[in-house]
């Protein structure tokens, strides 16, 4: 009896709080609940914490323009950033232009440190990690399909201390640096000059003058041999002169007197 009279009031009252008129719009309800006043506190934080920040970049504008430097650095940097298929791609390519050339006139660094990082690849064992602004490339033991306990086992994994010796290149702002500093001067050769005198494995940059003067000794070699010609021909007439001279001495002497 007492369970059926605690039913019947639960239901008197909401019924009676059904029926009774709610002050205020739907609006007002929302903006005076839980949600709305948070949402307020908010948005009020975030203004003030904007106004805060343009008020002290006109007080200090100096500071403010050394942020916002590094800000847009940090960004550009950040969206800059190569990734592992970028890496694949520059090997790739640095891979075909030292396959353009003569075994003999590759230079033994760019060619060796191609194809250790090709070899690496083929054999699944390039990692790249990635730490925001920059990105490494660096090198595994073991190949990610590999089946083997030591590939699997994450307590046999490379600890983050020895990760600096497996560093193979780092990558920022779109360049591979390690990759592009290998391959400086990757069509010379310099054990092919290791022969040679001390004074002639090195040569300076030629000066104005000797550019200028080969330059002009080229253009001169593509005209036609005009002042040749012109002097096998004087050559020409003064035989034929000397000829005639002789000829006439010689009717001379033997013209009786």
């Amino acid at each position: 009896m007492s369970t059926f009279r605690v039913v019947r009031r639960m239901f008197c009252v909401a019924a009676e709080t059904a029926a009774a008129p709610v002050a205020g719009s739907r609006w007002e309800r929302l903006k005076k609940s839980k949600a709305g006043v948070w949402c307020r506190g908010l948005v009020t934080d975030y203004k003030e914490a904007c106004r805060e920040i343009f008020v002290g970049a006109w007080e200090r504008p100096i500071k403010a323009s050394v942020y916002g430097t590094l800000l847009g650095g940090a960004l550009a940097c950040f969206y800059t950033k190569p990734d592992q298929s970028s890496f694949e791609a520059a090997l790739l390519d640095r891979s075909n232009e030292l396959g353009l050339l003569s075994p003999w006139i590759r230079n033994a660094t760019s060619d060796g440190h191609v194809q250790s990082l090709v070899k690496l690849r083929n054999e699944g064992r390039l990692r790249h990690i990635s730490f925001g602004l920059l990105s490494l490339v660096y090198r595994a033991d073991y190949d990610l399909a590999a089946s083997l306990y030591e590939a699997q086992c994450s307590n046999l994994s490379v600890p983050w201390r020895e990760l600096h010796q497996r560093v193979l290149d780092v990558g920022f702002v779109g360049f591979w640096w390690v990759l592009d500093s290998k391959m400086k001067d990757y069509d010379v050769n310099d054990d092919e000059f290791k022969h040679l005198p001390v004074y002639m494995q090195h040569t300076a940059a030629p000066s104005v003058q000797e550019v200028e003067r080969s330059e002009r000794l080229h253009k001169e070699s593509w005209l036609p041999p005009a002042v040749e010609e012109e002097e096998a021909g004087t050559k020409v007439v003064d035989r034929k002169e000397e000829v005639m001279s002789e000829e006439s001495q010689i009717k001379e002497e033997q013209t009786p007197a």
